[in-house]
């Protein structure tokens, strides 16, 4: 039994550090889909941390930090938009430049209103989203097997973990089943044919990018007021490229998403619960190697060494409407 409540500890932290590298791909699933490379997954998710963290702290609410991460990200993948689309400008040049304005205003932003180097105040237990125990789940916690399971890792959670997980098969079901989905996949591979049929190519895409700014909202919300309790500096640390490298290797197709997520997270609480122990027949590992596996799957990736991802045809070109 000590083996499986270990199992459970870790399965338990795969589950909350997925959560914002779920929402954060899924976000470039929708952009992506639609033509748009989105390399400033990074940049939103910082500053939707940023703005949910302070909005939280002045009004004590979770769901209005929430609000106010999500309008900033909406708002910061307009400015995408208003580059790469309406200006057809340089697509990974724009998702760049939304990262390092981010990282520098959230620090500028957060010394000059808090005083703190640029965290924010620390937040009470009321202005964050709080763990929800599932019906039950006290009931059969000394349940052998099942008990440990469903009161650890399935109860327990924050609304955003499971809305998180929620998504996914929402997700599939807009890209696949409705005409919205439809035109979004087909945007990104012909978007001369759906000019043709009388489509405003630009307007899917900001629609795209739309869903994409919410979707980024969640996941810097998830990171600064549900999985913390105040913004830190950089705090996104590089998940919103991990999240990219997760959407390259499941082919941009949402169930595959999860699944890849789940396994960047699985690695990040395994490096978590290998601080300090000892590897049988090599002896203490420095931490570092363990928490650079993510990163170093992530470099496998994108290296292509794991099967070769294609991506939409019309990904990252600017569409020029023919006169």
């Amino acid at each position: 039994m000590e083996y499986y409540e270990l199992l459970i500890s870790i399965l338990g932290s795969t589950i909350r550090l997925s959560i914002p590298l779920i929402f954060t791909a899924l976000a470039g699933l929708f952009s992506e889909r639609a033509g748009i490379f989105d390399i400033g997954l990074e940049g939103k998710m910082l500053a939707s941390a940023f703005a949910a963290a302070c909005v939280a702290s002045i009004s004590g609410s979770a769901w209005a930090g929430l609000g106010a991460g999500i309008v900033v990200s909406v708002m910061l993948g307009l400015l995408h938009g208003f580059a790469s689309i309406t200006n057809r400008g340089n697509q990974i040049v724009s998702g760049v430049a939304i990262n390092f304005l981010t990282a520098g205003l959230t620090i500028v932003l957060g010394q000059a209103w808090f005083g703190q180097g640029g965290r924010t105040p620390t937040l009470p237990g009321t202005a964050r989203f709080s763990a929800i125990t599932l019906p039950g789940a006290d009931a059969i916690r000394s349940v052998p097997i099942i008990g440990p399971l469903y009161a650890n890792v399935i109860s327990g959670n924050n609304v955003l973990t499971y809305l998180a997980f929620i998504a996914v098969p929402i997700s599939w079901w807009i890209l696949y089943r409705t005409r919205f989905g439809l035109r979004l996949r087909a945007v990104g591979e012909n978007p001369g044919a759906v000019d043709t049929a009388g489509i405003s190519v630009e307007w899917l895409r900001y629609r795209s990018l739309i869903v994409a700014g919410i979707l980024c909202g969640f996941s810097g919300t998830y990171l600064s007021i549900a999985q913390s309790a105040a913004f830190i500096n950089n705090m996104s640390a590089g998940k919103g490229y991990i999240a990219l490298a997760a959407l390259i290797f499941a082919k941009w197709k949402p169930v595959p998403v999860m699944f890849t997520c789940l396994l960047f997270g699985f690695l990040d609480a395994f490096a978590n619960f290998m601080q300090g122990k000892a590897v049988p027949g090599i002896g203490e590992v420095p931490v570092q190697i363990f928490q650079a596996l993510p990163y170093i799957l992530t470099c496998i990736l994108l290296a292509g060494f794991i099967g070769v991802a294609k991506p939409p045809k019309a990904g990252g070109v600017p569409y020029t409407k023919e006169r």
